[in-house]
């Protein structure tokens, strides 16, 4: 089974899509350090600090302000979709994975929200809500 989230964003399509491929802006809302910028056919390193973990991720496609498909090293695939809801707004979509239990849905669901809430803030108020640090506080390193 496959886990979708969504959210609107009041910001311009190009300001969204720019949020998850620079990572000097998708490090204040989700993982702490990356290897590089999203290109397509490239690899990148994402780290989250708090937590001493790290994932390789492939880009398998971008399509500039509509689309980033990635797979991760576990395997998991993410598509992030991007939709222009008005000239100031866009709704995010993601969907991620095949997952056979119902835990795992559950924790990519609420972690794709957090992501998806921190992006919200961030690009809207200038906000850094600390959410995906804060998910698992006993497992800060």
């Amino acid at each position: 089974m496959r886990t979708k989230v969504s959210l609107l964003i009041r910001k311009p399509v190009n300001e969204v899509f720019e949020a998850f491929i620079n990572p000097e802006i998708t490090t204040r809302f989700w993982f702490s350090k990356s290897s590089g910028k999203l290109v397509q056919g490239e690899k990148v390193t994402w780290e989250w600090e708090m937590y001493g973990v790290t994932d390789e991720i492939y880009v398998q496609e971008i399509v500039p302000n509509e689309r980033i498909h990635i797979q991760a090293k576990n395997l998991q695939e993410t598509i992030f979709r991007f939709t222009p809801f008005s000239d100031t707004e866009t709704v995010v979509e993601i969907d991620n994975g095949e997952f056979e239990t119902l835990e795992e849905i559950i924790d990519t669901t609420e972690g794709y929200t957090l992501v998806l809430s921190g992006l919200k803030a961030v690009l809207e108020h200038d906000l850094n809500l600390h959410l995906i640090e804060d998910k698992h506080p006993d497992a800060r390193v």
